[in-house]
């Protein structure tokens, strides 16, 4: 009876250091992958269309408690640095061109403006561009019968614009469109004979 009791004890003893031995290096293996950049979150681009501004700052706790920063999300930079006035005007002309679609439809109106900032056959901001003439005539509709200044500016339309300033181009170069529907048809035999179509999109064509 006494050797039985002293090989169950051995036994028990066993089971304890061996569990002991077992949770010991897992935690090991826990803190080694926390430490990794692998463990470090990644920023899942799309559609819902975030961007990475979105995500500045963001952190994860890892298992040992230690705050883990993902700094490629801290270093994107914007493409476009605009002041408060310009950014303010190029919300408000994406809402009034391209209020009633979607977020694509609203991009491609802020990719032509920015498109226009950029080339040398326009101003050099976004100001300049949406309010210049031509030909005793301004560049697009909103600015001539008022509606640039009545708009109330939608998220969506917030997260078009900031999709395309850091750098989200889906315009294929486009520097003209029109809504054939409602625009004035000598204004549009204008596109159509000077221009090269490029593609149509909701309700507007664009053009180069």
């Amino acid at each position: 009876m006494y050797k039985y009791k002293k090989s169950l004890t051995a036994l028990l003893l066993c089971h304890m250091i061996f569990a002991v031995s077992w949770f010991t290096v897992k935690e090991l293996q826990i803190n080694r992958i926390a430490s990794t950049p692998a463990f470090q979150i990644r920023f899942m681009e799309e559609r819902a269309g975030l961007d990475a501004s979105s995500f500045m700052g963001m952190v994860t706790e890892a298992s040992s408690g230690q705050r883990i920063v993902d700094y490629n999300l801290l270093e994107r930079k914007a493409k476009y640095n605009l002041s408060q006035e310009d950014y303010d005007v190029l919300l408000r002309i994406v809402e009034a061109e391209a209020g009633c679609e979607d977020i694509k439809g609203k991009m491609l109106v802020a990719g032509v403006v920015m498109n226009r900032v950029e080339s040398s056959r326009f101003p050099d901001t976004v100001r300049e561009v949406v309010f210049q003439r031509g030909n005793g005539t301004v560049q697009f509709s909103p600015v001539r019968d008022g509606r640039l200044n009545r708009v109330k500016v939608s998220e969506e339309t917030k997260e078009a614009v900031k999709r395309v300033l850091y750098g989200e181009d889906i315009t294929e170069g486009a520097l003209y469109f029109a809504a054939r529907k409602y625009a004035d048809p000598e204004r549009m035999k204008w596109f159509d004979n000077s221009l090269t179509l490029l593609f149509s999109y909701g309700g507007h064509e664009f053009f180069s």
